[in-house]
Order: structure tokens, then C-alpha cells, then sequence
């Protein structure tokens, strides 16, 4: 129990922080915004394409964005804790009883909550726009958990980053490596089967498209959950590898000081 007290204090904390950047806020909202209605007026007719799978081009589109979103705002979570290390707030809560978890589970459930916020909006946009799915609420319940497996593992990973790397400028550089190319890498924005060869193959190794396979097959009208069930194992897994990477950058972190 104190344990989760530990994490709900630390959740709060930075949730509280994020409440007091009320243009943050609204950026961090409006730019999917933006995507969804940039990319769905310049590929509008992409849907025209033999082999593109949908009949429109804004109902393909919404999961992606809405995954791309929840990226984005995972593989930036680590300045959460530069400003605390900055500061020197993270070394003063090393000195005090906290759970050393929640430390690390703050800013991740930060991060979380963000991204659902995040896919409210952008769902709630995107059927404004005449997005459809067959696969009604458990579809998109069964999206928003996976954009959610790829929130958390790529926060920690953002997390164990910083803790190591200890520079903003690292942090900006990476996030960008990291998240530019597994969002293009992946279905998001067109089929794979339009693709090229190299792309298919280097997508069924990416988490990203792993999220968008996994709430794609949930929308639709029959959904193949065997499929489902392994994209969204998969995700637990690399999310296990990616809180033990994070776990040990925090140990090392800690012998440091």
C-alpha cells in the first residue's frame, strides 16, 4: 500500500506540474489536431488506391495519429526528470523514505494519462470528420490499451535515457531518432501492402505498427483476436525489457551521487 501511495503522491505531482503549462496543454492537443486534418485533406483520395484496404481515408488515418501521438509524448517523458535532476529535487527525494519506484512510476503515469486525454480528442475529432468503426467500443477500448503498451515502455525507455545521457540536447536528439522513424516505419499513415519491401519487413519488428495492428484488427467487423492477443503480448514484452533498462539507469544513477 505505501507503495502505490508512493506512486499516487508522485503521479499527482507531476500531473499537478503539467496543470500550470496551460499553453503545453493546448499544443500538446492541438497538434494531432493539426495532423488529422493536414494529412486527411492531402491524402483524401488515397483511399481511391487499389489495395488500400479502407473506403476512407480519415477513418484509417485516426488510429494513426492517435498512435503516433501516444509516441511522441512517451519518448519526450524523460524531461520530466532532467527539470528534477536540474533542480536538485530528484536528489532530495533520494534522501527521504519514498519508494524509489515511484520515482520512475510518477512520470510514466504522467505520461499515460496525457495520452489518454490525448486519444479522447483525437477520436472525438476524428469521427467529426466521418471516421467509422465497425468494431465499436471494445475496438476502441482494445486501441487505446495498446497506445497505452506503447506509451509506458517508450516513457521508461525516455526515463532511463535521461537518467544516463543527463543533457537536454541528448534527450532532444534522441526523441526525435526514436520517434520520427518508428511512426513512418509503420502503418500509419498508408498500408503496409503499399509499401516498400524493405518497410514491410522492417515494420514487423516495430512496436509502433505492433499498436496499430493490434487496435486496427479491434475496429474492424470481425476482428481476429488471436492476432490481437500476440501484438499486445508482444508489447508486454518489450515493455518488461524497456522497465528493467529503466530500472537499472535509476540503480546507476543513484550509485553516482
Amino acid at each position: 500500500m505505501t507503495a502505490i501511495a508512493h506512486a499516487g503522491y508522485m503521479t499527482g505531482r507531476h500531473l499537478r506540474a503539467l496543470a500550470r503549462q496551460p499553453w503545453y496543454i493546448a499544443f500538446t492537443l492541438l497538434q494531432p489536431l493539426v495532423y488529422l486534418l493536414i494529412f486527411g485533406a492531402l491524402f483524401e483520395k488515397a483511399s481511391l488506391i487499389p489495395g488500400f484496404g479502407s473506403d476512407s481515408y480519415i477513418t484509417f488515418l485516426t488510429p494513426g495519429v492517435l498512435v503516433m501521438s501516444a509516441l511522441f509524448t512517451a519518448v519526450w517523458n524523460g524531461m520530466d526528470i532532467l527539470e528534477d535532476m536540474k533542480r536538485g529535487t530528484l536528489d532530495r527525494f533520494l534522501v527521504t523514505p519514498v519508494w524509489r519506484g515511484a520515482l520512475i512510476a510518477g512520470p510514466i503515469a504522467n505520461a499515460a494519462v496525457s495520452s489518454l486525454v490525448q486519444a479522447a480528442v483525437i477520436f472525438g475529432v476524428g469521427s467529426l470528420l466521418g471516421a467509422h468503426y465497425e468494431g465499436g467500443i471494445a475496438g476502441v477500448a482494445v486501441l487505446i490499451v495498446a497506445s497505452l503498451l506503447l506509451t509506458a515502455p517508450f516513457a521508461a525507455f525516455s526515463n532511463a535515457v535521461a537518467l544516463t545521457a543527463r543533457q537536454e540536447e541528448t534527450m532532444i536528439g534522441l526523441a526525435n531518432f526514436v520517434a520520427l522513424p518508428l511512426t513512418f516505419l509503420a502503418s500509419g499513415f498508408i498500408p503496409l501492402d503499399l509499401a516498400p519491401n524493405w518497410i514491410q519487413t522492417v515494420a514487423r519488428f516495430n512496436p509502433v505498427n505492433w499498436a496499430l495492428e493490434a487496435g486496427r484488427e479491434a475496429l474492424s467487423a470481425a476482428p481476429d483476436w488471436g492476432l490481437i492477443g500476440i501484438r499486445l503480448g508482444s508489447l508486454v514484452v518489450v515493455g518488461a525489457v524497456l522497465f528493467t533498462l529503466a530500472t537499472s539507469a535509476f540503480r546507476s544513477y543513484q550509485r553516482s551521487i
